[in-house]
């Protein structure tokens, strides 16, 4: 057969897509720092062990102090209301809490009084509840005004940041009623739009909507940058 060096082999290859990750920190909490949340990524599939190629590059094979090339992307409309005092709704499962730690810090450097309500979900809670001390801290701080949590293999029905949403339902409803600017962060494919249908259906339950005026309902949220997804 045919022998292939290994420079055409590389030249032939695809360039690897750029990782990008939500900012974990406020700027006006710790400095010049920048902070992420990363999870590295492994499974076994057909008997091959599997690693994702830039969580586990950070993980196992950065030293401490190496440099490593970045760039920033803007966030759009994914930030907080610039006015005071305005209701808050975060759902952000696994390392979709990212940018809500950094929200979370903001808030109170800033001494915001406005609500806080955070939805955070991961598989169990003795090892995967990340940020747990700061986000009780917060809480014991009255920074944090709601924590819903949702950790869906503690138990044997699974259950998600979208089961706890409905389950609050009239609360949520509430503050939305109050003007609450809601944030959803995570996997775009699953979470976001199952999050999206709790929505409308606390507005049809609790805001007594029909179906066609929950969607523009939300909808009008959207174009007035009061639901604000950061999905991937």
């Amino acid at each position: 057969g045919a022998t292939v060096t290994a420079e055409t082999l590389v030249s032939s290859l695809k360039r690897l897509k750029p990782r990008l990750y939500s900012v974990a920190n406020s700027p006006l909490v710790g400095g010049n720092e920048v902070h992420f949340t990363v999870e590295t990524l492994r499974y076994t599939k057909n008997d091959r062990a599997t690693k994702g190629v830039a969580s586990t590059w950070l993980c196992d094979r950065l030293e401490d102090g190496a440099r490593v090339s970045m760039y920033c992307v803007p966030g759009g409309h994914f930030r907080l209301p610039t006015e005071d005092g305005v209701p808050v709704i975060m759902i952000g499962p696994g390392t979709g809490l990212a940018p809500f730690r950094a929200f979370l810090q903001h808030r109170q450097a800033q001494g915001d009084m406005g609500k806080n309500w955070l939805f955070f979900g991961h598989q169990h809670e003795a090892t995967d509840f990340l940020y747990g001390d700061e986000i009780r801290g917060w809480q014991a701080a009255g920074v944090l005004n709601e924590l819903s949590l949702a950790w869906s293999r503690d138990q044997d029905e699974k259950v998600y940041v979208q089961h706890r949403l409905v389950e609050r339902g009239g609360e949520v409803w509430a503050w939305l009623r109050d003007g609450a600017h809601v944030y959803v962060c995570g996997d775009k494919d699953s979470m976001a739009p199952q999050v999206r249908e709790a929505f409308t259906a606390i507005m049809q339950e609790h805001g007594g909507l029909d179906a066609a005026q929950a969607e523009a309902f939300l909808v009008e949220m959207q174009a007035s940058n009061r639901y604000c997804e950061d999905v991937y």
